[in-house]
């Protein structure tokens, strides 16, 4: 018969009634351990992962799992190396799969707070969108989902935002589908506030100015849906691109004609404002065409898709028309938009990317609270450049 192993600290353990606490010391740590020691180790270590979760176990180390009974690789090292095309997961073997996300609040690393957002960004995939004469157009779409994490929640399934967003992908894109969405990934993530927002580029025939030509000019568009504290708002975001002339330096490049007979010319340039607006439900549908519209109303100097020699000069004396500065820019998309009903709070951010200077010309306009910040995001202004 075998000897019985002595292990005092063990039987120690033993004796403490159910529910007690109990703290080990080794004596010597340093010290070489027996193998009778060593094996009660092991009995102590699988006498706790038996009464803990399997998250609890991973969370010390997942190696622990291949030392507690019946949970173990019977053939490791000895792994299977081919794939195992014919397995097949019932729900069982889903049962018995770890899911540290959904852990307990124990396994939470850093400081116990809630997250504003988390969520997966830039997944892609094809959107029908309607256009203001009634048409349809399929548009690679970027979309990202985001959701408030609850401070005692150790995080999120990812996919499901995408999951959840593709049961609703295959309608024609409106913010009434838009929010089922947000309905439905906050539901199954149990959040309590919500974020969409999808990216596209929005193609709109143009016409030249002079030669009776056309082509498609592309706009950067985003829409975004958000909640928070129970409150929905509706923004669009567009890129709008035009060339804007110096007035200081026309009226400069116009004395030198006229008091030195000297040929001199404005310096213009690539210019960006990113005009972001709240709709109003309760106003009628903004298209966005009209969005584009109210742009071009606001600065005619849009830069061109089909230029010939003729469309190449109305250009240049379009653009002595409107000569502006980056405020004039700010303030003439903002009377734009506060003359349209269906907007309600807006922001202008105008970025005249200087062919004078090293640097650029900036502008912020913003009108109500949706907007108002007092931080901006230090890459802002190069989120602007436009390369074409």
């Amino acid at each position: 018969m075998e000897k019985e192993r002595k292990a005092p600290h063990l039987e120690v353990l033993r004796a403490q009634p159910e529910g007690d606490t109990m703290n080990i010391h080794a004596k010597d740590l340093k010290r070489e351990l027996t193998h009778d020691e060593a094996a009660d180790a092991l009995a102590l270590l699988r006498q706790w992962a038996a009464g803990v979760t399997d998250e609890e176990v991973a969370a010390l180390d997942p190696l622990v799992s291949r030392l507690v009974p019946g949970k173990e690789v019977s053939n490791y090292p000895a792994l299977a190396r081919a794939y195992p095309e014919e397995f097949e997961v019932d729900e069982v073997y889903k049962a018995s799969m770890p899911d540290l996300q959904n852990g307990p609040s124990s396994l939470i690393k850093g400081a116990k707070r809630a997250i504003q957002h988390v969520g997966i960004s830039n997944f892609r995939l094809p959107i029908r969108f309607h256009t203001r004469d009634a048409a349809d157009l399929t548009l690679e779409t970027s979309v990202t989902g985001t959701v408030s994490l609850d401070a005692e929640k150790k995080g999120i399934n990812m996919s499901r935002i995408m999951r959840t967003f593709y049961k609703h992908a295959e309608k024609t894109f409106s913010f009434e589908v838009i929010d089922a969405a947000l309905d439905a990934y906050k539901t199954d993530l149990e959040s309590f506030d919500a974020r969409i927002m999808m990216r596209t580029s929005f193609p709109m025939k143009v016409n030249s100015l002079r030669s009776g030509l056309a082509g498609y000019q592309y706009y950067d568009i985003a829409l975004e849906l958000i909640e928070t504290d129970g409150v929905r708002k509706k923004i669009v975001h567009l890129d709008y691109v035009y060339s804007s002339t110096c007035p200081c330096s026309l009226e400069l490049s116009e004395h030198a004609r006229q008091f030195r007979g000297q040929l001199a010319t404005p310096h213009s340039q690539r210019s960006v404002a990113r005009v972001s607006v709240e709709l109003d439900d309760e106003a009628g549908v903004l298209w966005f065409e009209d969005l584009i519209d109210r742009c071009r109303a606001a600065v005619p100097t849009e830069t061109q898709v089909m230029v010939k020699r003729e469309d190449e000069q109305a250009f240049a004396e379009l653009n002595a028309a409107n000569p502006i500065f980056v405020e004039d820019a700010a303030r003439l998309f903002a009377e734009q938009m506060q003359a349209d009903d269906r907007i309600a709070d807006y922001r202008v951010i105008a970025s005249h990317q200087e062919s004078l200077h090293s640097h650029d010309a900036v502008s912020v306009l913003t009108e109500g609270s949706t907007f108002d910040a007092e931080s901006l995001d230090p890459r802002l202004f190069q989120s602007l450049f436009h390369v074409g």
